[in-house]
């Protein structure tokens, strides 16, 4: 019986992980398709409300079909407490490609500062600049927007990793611009601590290389910090924080390794 159930599993895996790509790539189009034309049609104000509540909605079920589907199990209802909780940035680790469709699809009025090369992406762009997100390649004027957003009461979600890391436990280096935005803008930023048991999508890993699934994804609200008065010192003091964090929720020695060896599809 184990014989047989192994390569069924192999085959769940690398069918389920190539279906949530479809799934998310055709959602991503055919919305971009919908976004073009209201874009013409819609107040800027009303177009971003629309663009973030359907961001929101639609990555809440895209994971909850991954879910479903068994690619994966989701624990993120600690972010449902920064709702109407006042401006502020939500400042994550980054250790995949989902973190960020994590968050938005618990926070449903967050702003978030993303890569010029998704929101110039024909598959992403037209959704990510009707919901009124904020490209990261201008530096002061990137600045400039987040702080307008926050100061209008939003929320902001900022990496300070700026990109993905090597491992849910490992960092990259943090940018200060979390830090500048929190300091222009005079705004706590709210810690929040990603932590899972694969590498999966993360920073050097294959589209197409197939993880053990179900993979776990779990969120957690770390410390919240007051707006920094000195930027550069402020960014050092978090980048020790986030590496304390990360080893304090470290798996055991016993335990599993956080990056398990991929599943092959032969």
């Amino acid at each position: 019986m184990v014989s047989v159930l192994h390569p069924l599993r192999r085959l769940h895996a690398f069918l389920a992980m190539h279906t949530g790509y479809v799934v998310l790539g055709a959602g991503c189009l055919l919305w971009s398709t919908v976004t073009l034309p209201l874009t013409l049609v819609l107040h800027e104000r009303h177009g971003t409300w629309l663009g973030r509540w359907v961001a929101c909605l639609g990555f809440r079920s895209y994971l909850a079909f991954l879910t479903w589907i068994g690619v994966a199990r989701f624990d993120l209802k600690a972010l449902d407490a920064l709702r109407g909780d006042g401006a502020m940035i939500v400042a994550p680790n980054h250790p995949g490609l989902l973190d960020a469709l994590m968050v938005i699809s618990r926070l449903p009025g967050v702003a978030c500062v993303q890569k010029a090369s998704l929101l110039d992406n024909p598959l992403w762009g037209a959704g990510s600049r009707l919901a009124g997100y904020i490209r990261n390649d201008w530096f002061i004027g990137s600045i400039t927007l987040a702080v307008q957003e926050l100061r209008r009461g939003g929320q902001l979600l900022l990496f300070p990793e700026g990109t993905r890391s090597e491992g849910p436990l490992a960092l990259g280096t943090f940018r200060a611009g979390a830090a500048y935005v929190a300091h222009r803008a005079q705004v706590p930023l709210q810690t929040v601590i990603i932590e899972q048991d694969t590498c999966f999508l993360g920073k050097g890993w294959p589209l197409s290389r197939v993880p053990k699934m179900p993979m776990h994804f779990r969120v957690r609200l770390g410390e919240r910090f007051a707006p920094p008065d000195d930027p550069e010192a402020f960014t050092r003091e978090l980048y020790a924080y986030f590496a304390r964090e990360l080893v304090a929720g470290a798996p055991s020695p016993e335990s599993d390794s956080p990056c398990p060896p991929p599943v092959t599809s032969s």
